[in-house]
């Protein structure tokens, strides 16, 4: 596949800290990636599979994350709740999530993504992060970068948003590049992070600027503590809107995952 469109590189300081180029067939390397299962937010109508070929797998060089319309079964199926992640003994669709969760995580760099969206209503395919302590201060307090989010019903629209606790509610901060069907190729999805800002980019182009001042709360910053990332492929839910049967199955397609730290002056 190409290379990026800027490739950072040792002379302006940029070192590579951790890869994955997809060039092993198979379920996604289980040393550098792990699975969400299940229903796990946005009252999504996806049931995220582990290792399961048909909606995570590394071919032809890249990564596919499939959504799929099927049925299959909710093990977390009981009847009579009225949870939504409870309350369906069978999914009608199923995808993929996957994680670096206690396998790796980075504070500072520049994380580079090269990319091929899946497209038509429903869909909403995303590359972020969360902080590493999610489990111990909860969301948002422990941050999230989002470094592309797409959402089906905004064709031409590529997201980039930063979320955060401020006065202990949820605050956000994020914008949109408009580019004509960003679906149709493969495109690079970047974030520039260090102690002050983050710069979000496509294709080279910055679109997005955070400062991480903005989420300082009672003496806290999550973006100053480590964060893992996530790649995942979502379908309806609170967001994605709408799902169109007809447009299935729908490929997430990545070509590399990239992170880069400055080299020590």
């Amino acid at each position: 596949m190409s290379e990026p469109v800027l490739k950072p590189s040792a002379d302006n300081g940029w070192k590579l800290v951790w890869s994955d180029e997809f060039d092993k067939d198979g379920l996604p390397d289980s040393s550098k990636w792990s699975y969400e299962v299940g229903f796990v937010r946005n009252k999504e109508e996806q049931y995220y599979t582990k290792a399961r070929l048909e909606n995570a797998r590394v071919e032809r060089g890249m990564l596919v994350i499939e959504g799929r319309k099927e049925e299959f079964p909710n093990p977390g199926f009981k009847a009579g709740s009225d949870k939504w992640s409870e309350n369906r003994e069978f999914a009608g669709y199923t995808a993929a999530s996957i994680t670096t969760r206690k396998k790796f995580d980075v504070r500072y760099g520049r994380i580079e993504v090269r990319a091929k969206l899946p497209h038509g209503s429903g869909v909403w395919p995303a590359i972020w992060m969360l902080g590493t302590n999610i489990t111990e201060i909860g969301w948002p307090r422990c941050g999230e970068i989002d470094i592309m989010e797409y959402v089906g019903f905004e064709p031409d629209s590529v997201h980039a948003t930063v979320h955060y606790s401020n006065d202990g509610k949820h605050a956000q901060k994020g914008t949109k590049i408009i580019t004509e069907r960003p679906y149709d190729d493969f495109h690079v999805h970047a974030v520039e992070w260090d102690s002050m800002k983050m710069d979000f980019y496509f294709d080279g182009n910055l679109y997005h600027t955070f400062k991480l001042d903005d989420a300082a709360e009672n003496g806290y910053n999550p973006f100053r503590d480590p964060h893992y990332l996530l790649i995942n492929l979502a379908l309806g839910g609170s967001w994605g809107g709408r799902i169109d049967d007809s447009i299935f199955p729908q490929e997430f397609l990545v070509d590399y995952v990239r992170v880069y730290q400055k080299s020590p002056a």
